[in-house]
């Protein structure tokens, strides 16, 4: 007989005076958590959002998942970083003393936040998302537009180009202005 076992890391114990920092709402479930080695805060996912909790219980961060642009691992340094669709500077955890879940949790409550998604085009060597995504809170739609670098929203070709393809994603899922 062969037995299959699933390999989970020892994850860290979220103490109570973090937990009641981050103020769950009801329904809400820590699925990740993890002590940044600079700092000494925890970093936690939950259902809803990431959030930052300092050494001293004091919230520090609380976004929710629809705000995050993406996360980016990099095991040789053992750092997450994190960007933000409102253009807010990213955030780097370091996470070298501890085995953490955080990577995948922040990739897959991002990915389960997207609803439809598409690249634009809008000149030389210049990209934008637009982008409908999920509150994992109340299930409300939103639509995001994220600009690449060196592109300027009041450009009047890029406003045009964007303005058609959010309505067009709009039009697919059901939302109208």
């Amino acid at each position: 007989m062969i037995l299959f076992s699933r390999f989970r890391p020892q994850l860290p114990e979220l103490p109570d005076p973090a937990r009641e920092a981050l103020a769950l709402a009801k329904g809400e479930r820590v699925l990740a958590a993890a002590v940044d080695d600079l700092s000494g805060s925890w970093v936690v996912a939950t259902t809803r959002g990431l959030s930052v909790v300092s050494r001293q219980a004091e919230r520090l961060l609380q976004r929710p998942w629809h705000l995050v642009d993406a996360g980016v691992w990099q095991h040789e340094t053992f750092q997450l970083t994190v960007t933000w669709v409102d253009a807010q500077r990213p955030v780097q955890w370091t996470f070298r003393e501890q085995q953490t879940l955080l990577p995948e949790v922040l990739r897959e409550r991002v990915q389960a936040s997207v609803v439809l998604t598409t690249r634009l085009t809008v000149g030389e060597r210049r990209s934008a998302r637009v982008a409908i995504r999920k509150d994992l809170a109340t299930g409300e739609l939103l639509s995001q537009t994220i600009l690449g670098r060196g592109v300027r929203g009041d450009d009047p070709h890029v406003r045009e180009q964007v303005a058609g393809a959010l309505a067009d994603l709009e039009d697919q899922v059901g939302l109208h202005r």
